[in-house]
């Protein structure tokens, strides 16, 4: 399920394309302001931004640019009632990917998310080489060296998303909702989250001197191959 971030100041907008994206089988949630946007991201990964341009405080050009200066390469749709040719070249040169105009239909901004996702998609790397491991997901195949390391599914999938954001601590709490997909469940998933955490470190890391499954007490996970991490 996609998860879209709606950066929006008015809030029956935001409300309106909650709902709609909700109802097309997407995870959407709204932040009020670039800043509060800027700040749920460093806790909750998303496939796509819808930004609007006028916000209070930074505006969306600048929230943008902030975006791309930090290396994160989210896709972004921006929504103004700006529609001048110099404005829109503004947008896209700021980083964003696509541009809409307001009022639009919902439908055509539900066209262009998908289109962005897609696009998105395509660019994913297929392998992934982290010192000497090396994670291929097409094949859905793993090695450390030369050794092939036999994964269960879990424990690949728990492996992929850790490569996805190689160098970023990642909480359990990420984990259980990424790759265990639970949000609403009771008890938390530290316990089997750990466990699965554990048998990866083994099949990875052990018999190599250096050590690519790094947790960060306190915190959760990272993988990296900074041994000064471990």
């Amino acid at each position: 399920m996609p998860r879209i971030l709606i950066i929006e100041d008015d809030p029956k907008t935001a409300l309106a394309l909650c709902a709609g994206l909700h109802g097309e089988g997407f995870d959407a949630m709204s932040s009020a302001t670039g800043e509060s946007g800027l700040q749920q991201l460093e806790m909750t990964p998303v496939d796509a931004i819808v930004l609007d341009w006028m916000l209070p405080g930074r505006d969306g050009v600048e929230i943008v640019k902030s975006l791309r200066a930090r290396g994160q390469h989210t896709p972004v749709l921006l929504l103004t009632a700006r529609d001048a040719i110099e404005d829109r070249v503004l947008g896209l040169d700021s980083g964003a990917d696509d541009y809409l105009v307001k009022p639009f239909a919902f439908a055509e901004l539900l066209a262009r998310l998908r289109v962005m996702l897609r696009r998105a998609g395509e660019r994913e790397p297929q392998r992934y080489r982290i010192a000497d491991l090396l994670l291929d997901l097409d094949g859905r195949r793993v090695a450390r060296g030369a050794r092939p390391v036999l994964l269960t599914p879990k424990e690949f999938e728990l492996l992929a998303y850790l490569a996805r954001h190689r160098g970023q601590i990642v909480s359990r709490q990420m984990l259980a909702r990424d790759v265990w997909r639970e949000t609403r469940r009771a008890t938390p998933l530290d316990n089997v989250i750990d466990v699965h955490i554990a048998h990866l470190r083994k099949k990875i890391d052990e018999g190599h001197s250096i050590r690519l499954l790094h947790t960060i007490r306190g915190v959760g996970f990272m993988l990296d191959e900074d041994t000064a991490r471990a």
